[in-house]
């Protein structure tokens, strides 16, 4: 199965990140972008990739300990970004991000620990993905659209291991579907 470490926003947090995006689809060029749902709206703190069953119980199981070790944070959607020239365009978090970091590096390292073959290690950027395309887009007026953007801020309690289902169909626009495999509260929220 396709497994990924995430942070999930509060309901009342994608709601208000629902306006600023229903705001950005107004926008000339929006139409080149494919909008994410709100439904799959995370920050992805480790991407685990293909894991075998037999290996979920163990990563499972780390990443618990991963969470125990990490105190509940304060976070908030703000501002936005972009990588490779347009081809994703997200936004971004505050609050206290270097906690933030610091339970991704343990999620990475929960799943070497477990066995799983991860990609090489790069510098955490904390974003949420709200459109992609696959070609280069100038993006800069997004951008500057949501340099105003803040959501209020909410308390991290947990870190949730989601299953991936990509889309299969082939229509286009079809979009992936996220599953809730584990919770693991985080340390003194358990």
């Amino acid at each position: 199965m396709r497994l990924f470490a995430a942070v999930l926003p509060p309901a009342g947090v994608v709601r208000e990140l629902a306006v600023a995006v229903d705001g950005l689809r107004e926008l000339d060029g929006a139409g080149a972008l494919r909008w994410t749902e709100r439904a799959g709206w995370h920050f992805t703190l480790a991407f685990y990739g293909e894991v075998d069953e037999e290996t979920v119980p163990e990563l499972t199981a780390r990443l618990g300990r991963a969470a125990y070790r990490t105190e509940p944070f304060r976070l908030a959607l703000a501002g936005g970004g972009q990588f490779g020239r347009g081809r994703a365009l997200w936004t971004g978090a505050a609050g206290d991000l270097r906690t933030m970091r610091l339970l991704a590096e343990r999620s990475e390292a929960a799943g070497r620990k477990a066995g799983v073959a991860m990609d090489e290690h790069r510098h955490y950027t904390a974003h949420l993905t709200v459109a992609r395309s696959r070609d280069a887009v100038d993006v800069r007026p997004y951008l500057t659209a949501l340099e105003e953007f803040r959501s209020r801020s909410w308390t991290v309690e947990e870190l949730v291991l989601v299953r991936s289902h990509l889309p299969r169909s082939g229509v286009p626009g079809e979009q992936p579907r996220y599953e809730a495999v584990a919770r693991q509260a985080l340390g003194a929220a358990g």
